[in-house]
């Protein structure tokens, strides 16, 4: 079981520790038809997100507004049933209140950043993010510039303007939101697309993440609260909801 592969791999000297990986799919057009969902089940994905930008197969994502489509509504049935967890990221608002309603399983935002701080539909709302912690989801901070301050425009905003001080702002807001740090995590969005001319002005590889502890501490958050927000959050979160 998977309770028992955890405990297994924590017992291993950290460095003798695997590393693994979760398949996950960003925008849900690679699934053809709802009906291929089971397919890519037993192919390995275990999380996905309806939509990426603009208008879908099965939802309406960042840079658009609309409700999910009719073989939108097909296809979250088939993955609630299937047990694939749900990633609200890039949803527009009414694609997001639609899946919210009408799925019931496990969702969390993997890379989302919040609207009362930068405003723009890319960003959730407090409303919307306190849905999601409501069910228990996980909301990961992104380091793209341009979510992390109104108005950033790539080449013509010095990156000094934006520090991964900005993160931890986004990471607060949802801490402060749900009265606890149990559902604020890095999602950070870094895979790909751009580089550093889009990120913090102290970020220049992954490895400056780790600059974070630091900003919290200073902040006030004690050592579990920042192991839970770099780590402890996604695998609480995973482990639940991963099937064993």
């Amino acid at each position: 079981e998977l309770d028992a592969h955890w405990r297994r791999w924590e017992a291993e000297p950290s460095d003798k520790q695997p590393i693994g990986f979760i398949l996950a799919m960003e925008g849900a057009d690679p699934i053809a038809e709802p009906s291929q969902a089971a397919e890519w089940w037993d192919a390995g994905l275990r999380c996905v997100n309806l939509v990426h930008y603009g208008k879908g197969p099965y939802a309406v994502g960042t840079g658009e507004e609309g409700p999910l489509t009719p073989r939108g509504r097909e296809l979250l049935k088939e993955i609630e049933k299937l047990g694939i967890i749900l990633d609200a990221t890039h949803l527009s608002d009414a694609s997001f209140f639609e899946v919210m309603d009408r799925y019931s399983g496990p969702v969390h935002a993997s890379h989302q950043n919040c609207r009362a701080l930068v405003p723009g539909g890319r960003q959730f709302s407090d409303e919307q993010i306190k849905i999601l912690i409501e069910r228990g989801g996980v909301l990961g901070a992104c380091c793209d510039a341009w979510m992390l301050r109104a108005g950033w425009k790539t080449g013509v905003t010095p990156r000094a303007e934006v520090t991964l001080a900005a993160v931890a702002d986004h990471i607060e807001r949802v801490c402060d939101l749900a009265g606890n740090p149990s559902h604020a995590a890095i999602g950070s969005d870094l895979d790909g697309g751009f580089g550093s001319e889009q990120t913090p002005a102290d970020l220049d590889s992954i490895a400056d993440l780790q600059k974070l502890e630091g900003i919290l501490a200073a902040r006030g958050y004690g050592g579990d609260a920042i192991a839970a927000i770099f780590h402890g959050n996604w695998l609480r979160f995973f482990r639940e909801h991963l099937p064993g």
